[in-house]
């Protein structure tokens, strides 16, 4: 049965417009003790009464507000999300209870390190295991997320090279790496030159021979790449980039496609960080919370953030800050520290069968979406892919169609839109990752919507252009949201 977006939805007015003056959603005894001189305690200044303008409801009025808006959100516990390149998958629900557990969601980051014993525990371990997983030597767990771990490793490049007495100017980046790379590189004050794929959407080896100079640091490249493709040369282009002279960060973001599988350390990868938040089961969106966590060779390991989690001889963990050539610290305490406790029950409830399972479903679903949808939606790339596949809204361009109107008419059937328009490389981008969350069946039901709306664009291409229909907000001005956005509530009539 197709998906239905038929739903009761009210009208539901901003909580600033349902206050009425004199409301209250509590109810205290008296104070038992006299009431303290804010005045003279914080200043006569900075005392109000009330806060102007701020709502006063009844606790009902409240409750009902928030639980209505609630139901106005997509989330991967009601659908599913085939964002590309994001890895929105379902996380586990005892993993949350895990990390709310007292001592571990209560733990004060000052405590002293006798007293914490089993989060630092928790810290070496899941260190230990991502080291295992990558194939690795050495593991910092300090950056919050994947740009943060990016820049990590391009500074501990850097650091290196210095020391070498040989810094280089430059690094390289595939036009089908992911789009933060460039950024973290120019941070780390490097300038940025971009390789050109070949025809199977990997890096052309006669570029990457041509570009690799005496003044190339590091190629910076993803692997899978952006396309979803494994770079079938990657031996070969590590083993370029070292002869001369060079190291190489892989973008781990995409390690749901490779954990069991394959060892990046195997490679030739110098260094690489992860993205547990997509990989390892912590929810995610909106900005965080994130783990970028960054696993090296041993002839990064001195350069790692500071500090790292060490076991002395006695058994006892302890924060070793005695590094003379870390990059530094990049994060208060030692990263968010309940999204690693996430990842480690993630790793320790699938064990290494289980990872391997989760990225083999991976792929297979993402082959089987390609499979379903190569006759509905141009195929750029007709390569074996791994965890994600991209197609492109070249057909649907032949009515005038942009990708935003295919992923705007999906919404109509119930799903989230994958993610449009990137990878770059591609035009009109469709990127489509589907996870190990999705079965059968919920994969089919997204496969005849897209066929549907393949075969609408033919049919009534104006139907896709004025979509969405059944959604409770239509198509929005997103320029003009992100240009001059709204970002905050005004009483009528003020300006």
């Amino acid at each position: 049965m197709p998906k239905s977006t038929s739903h009761l939805s009210q009208n539901e007015g901003l909580i600033f417009e349902r206050s009425s003056l004199g409301r209250s959603g509590y109810d205290l005894p008296p104070s038992d003790v006299p009431d303290p001189d804010l005045a003279l305690a914080l200043g006569s200044e900075n005392v109000r009464e009330s806060i102007a303008g701020f709502p006063e409801l009844s606790e009902l009025d409240v409750v009902r507000h928030f639980t209505r808006l609630s139901t106005w959100n997509y989330s991967i516990d009601t659908g599913f999300y085939p964002l590309g390149s994001c890895t929105m998958k379902y996380n586990p629900r005892i993993n949350e209870r895990v990390a709310r557990f007292e001592g571990i969601a209560y733990t004060h980051p000052l405590a002293p390190e006798p007293f914490v014993q089993g989060n630092l525990e928790i810290l070496k371990t899941l260190g230990d295991l991502l080291v295992e997983i990558t194939g690795m030597d050495a593991a910092s767990l300090q950056p919050p997320a994947g740009a943060s771990g990016e820049l990590a490793g391009v500074m501990m490049i850097r650091a290196l090279l210095s020391d070498r007495g040989n810094p280089r100017q430059k690094i390289l980046i595939p036009d089908s790496a992911h789009g933060t790379n460039p950024a973290s590189a120019s941070i780390a004050g490097y300038k940025v030159e971009s390789l050109k794929s070949d025809a199977h959407g990997c890096i052309s080896l006669a570029a990457l021979e041509s570009a690799m100079n005496a003044d190339v640091a590091a190629l910076m490249l993803t692997n899978p790449n952006t396309l979803g493709i494994f770079e079938r040369n990657i031996v070969h282009i590590t083993e370029i980039v070292h002869r001369r002279g060079g190291l190489v960060y892989m973008d781990g973001a995409n390690l749901n496609a490779l954990m069991g599988l394959a060892w990046p350390g195997d490679f030739g990868i110098d260094v690489m960080h992860m993205n547990l938040h997509k990989t390892m089961s912590t929810p995610h969106g909106g900005g965080g919370p994130g783990a970028g966590p960054v696993v090296v060779k041993k002839t990064l390991e001195p350069y790692l953030p500071s500090p790292v989690v060490a076991c002395d001889a006695l058994g006892r963990y302890f924060l070793d800050h005695d590094r003379p050539r870390s990059i530094g610290k990049l994060k208060a305490y030692y990263g968010n520290f309940g999204t690693l406790v996430r990842a480690l029950c993630y790793i320790l409830a699938n064990g290494s069968a289980g990872l391997r399972e989760a990225s083999s479903t991976a792929i297979l679903n993402a082959n089987y979406l390609k499979h379903k949808l190569r006759d509905h939606y141009d195929l750029p790339y007709d390569e074996p892919v791994l965890h994600e596949v991209v197609f492109s809204n070249k057909r649907q361009a032949q009515q005038h169609l942009s990708v935003m109107d295919i992923a705007k008419r999906l919404m109509d059937y119930g799903f989230h839109p994958p993610t449009v328009a990137f990878p770059l490389i591609v035009p009109g981008a469709l990127m489509i990752e589907p996870t190990e969350t999705e079965g059968k069946a919920e994969l089919d039901l997204f496969a005849e919507a897209m066929k549907a709306i393949a075969a609408e664009a033919e049919s009534n291409p104006d139907l896709l252009r004025s979509a969405p229909h059944a959604t409770r907000v239509k198509r929005l001005d997103e320029v003009q949201a992100a240009r001059r956005p709204v970002l905050r509530w005004k009483p009528p009539g003020i300006s």
